[in-house]
């Protein structure tokens, strides 16, 4: 359970986020309601200049992306730099979906302090990577594994 200070309610560009991933999976999807697909989640992020980037999930038995992994490639190849806020939506009306733990290491490897948007009891709320990742041990291309840092979980 996440303390409440942990919690920030989702701000008007958060919303606009998530609408955004919502029309990418709406507009993309390849499975109805009740079937399975290889294009079922939409994400979106955010960069530091407030750009918005969206991609969709590629399922596949292998382990193919994640709609989250799709949209920061998105980024990247249109000149998205220092992403700052990430949100996953389900097809068909689902709603805002968690990170998986493969894209939660991801996430908290490249991006340190991105803003990610969850689904709680209280409705759809917003935490740094940080709090979804205790005690992680961090990675970087040039270093391999890092040792605990805890300046990264106050």
């Amino acid at each position: 359970m996440y303390a409440a200070a942990e919690l920030e309610v989702p701000t008007a560009e958060d919303i606009e986020l998530i609408e955004l991933a919502r029309r990418a999976i709406d507009a993309n999807t390849d499975a109805g309601p009740y079937e399975d697909g290889a294009h079922t989640m939409g994400a979106a992020v955010r960069d530091a200049d407030g750009r918005m980037f969206a991609g969709v999930n590629l399922f596949h038995f292998t382990g193919g992306p994640c709609a989250e992994l799709v949209a920061l490639g998105a980024a990247r190849a249109n000149g998205g730099r220092g992403i700052t806020t990430i949100v996953a939506v389900g097809n068909h009306g689902r709603g805002v979906v968690g990170p998986c733990g493969r894209d939660r290491q991801v996430l908290f490897d490249y991006y340190p302090g991105i803003r990610v948007l969850l689904p709680t009891a209280a409705g759809v709320r917003v935490v740094a990577i940080e709090t979804l990742m205790p005690f992680a041990a961090a990675w970087s291309m040039d270093s391999g594994v890092q040792q605990f840092d805890e300046e990264r979980f106050r």
